[in-house]
């Protein structure tokens, strides 16, 4: 497990002997990825790096199911678990498929709380205003503190307070706060994801699974894997981290990306340095339901 105590250690320091061993990688999306929510370049081709080395990618990303949607039919990964852990986007033979970790009556009597604490936060915290892809989310809402509004510390303190004070399990995330009525997290929509599409516990192969992730809700992520990275624009959130990754990348977001997946790769299988095709268009228990 990393050493939570300490700062992560450069990226250069992670030994050939570990870096084979990963056999999966699982990643965030925002400002992991993407910058100001459209997948990098450099990300893109790593990806496809990985597809052609025959690793499974699967991102956890607090986006919505709607926003997701394209991007786990367009891009070279294996599927995206979305909403925190609540709903596995993944292709099948008959195309895309929809899972939730809720059953349905769950999910449509958590519908008017979701709705009433977002009235509330909205008319509690001056300045909060919904994300704006809520329109496409299912199970839990989220407030836009730097994505295309700014909220202060204060202000974020507060919407968290509100959440919590209803029930809410409540994160942040480099561009939200979001919050859902449920157990589930990044951590136990990855251990879903990879039982449902692998047929393998994911706790029996911590060790063969990479982390990459740039924020506070990175957490019990980095904690739970050996071989877990933040990309550099992680430090910005620096004075907020209690769990640390084990490893930092140089570069920040999708060339951070980029670099930790050299790292993993055989030399050729390297990231090709030639452009990718451009990216796809974006609009920046019981067993799961099926859509």
């Amino acid at each position: 497990m990393p050493d939570i105590a300490r700062r992560p250690r450069p990226l250069s320091d992670l030994s050939p002997a570990l870096a084979r061993s990963v056999r999966g990688v699982l990643t965030d999306i925002d400002d992991t990825l993407t910058r100001d929510g459209a997948i990098e370049p450099e990300a893109l081709a790593a990806l496809q790096a990985l597809r052609d080395a025959a690793i499974p990618v699967i991102a956890i990303t607090g986006r919505p199911m709607g926003w997701s949607e394209p991007f786990a039919r367009d891009w070279p990964i294996d599927a995206i678990v979305a909403e925190n852990g609540a709903v596995a986007l993944f292709r099948d033979a008959q195309g895309l498929r929809i899972e939730y970790a809720q059953d349905e009556a769950t999910r449509a009597r958590n519908t008017l709380r979701l709705r009433r604490t977002a009235e509330r936060v909205l008319a509690e915290v001056p300045g909060a205003t919904l994300a704006q892809d809520s329109a496409g989310r299912i199970t839990d809402i989220a407030i836009d503190h730097a994505e295309f509004a700014h909220l202060a510390q204060p202000q974020i303190d507060a919407v968290l307070a509100v959440m919590r004070s209803e029930g809410m399990t409540a994160t942040v995330s480099s561009i939200h706060i979001n919050g859902w009525y449920g157990e589930h997290d990044k951590l136990s929509g990855a251990r879903w994801i990879v039982q449902r599409l692998l047929g393998r516990p994911l706790d029996a192969e911590t060790a063969a699974w990479a982390y990459v992730g740039d924020s506070t809700n990175d957490q019990a992520m980095f904690g739970h894997f050996p071989v877990s990275v933040g990309v550099a624009n992680l430090m910005q959130f620096a004075d907020r981290l209690h769990t640390w990754p084990a490893y930092l990348t140089p570069s920040a977001r999708g060339e951070g990306f980029a670099e930790l997946v050299r790292a993993l790769l055989p030399i050729n299988r390297a990231v090709p340095p030639a452009a990718p095709p451009a990216a796809p268009a974006s609009t920046p228990g019981t067993p799961p339901a099926a859509h």
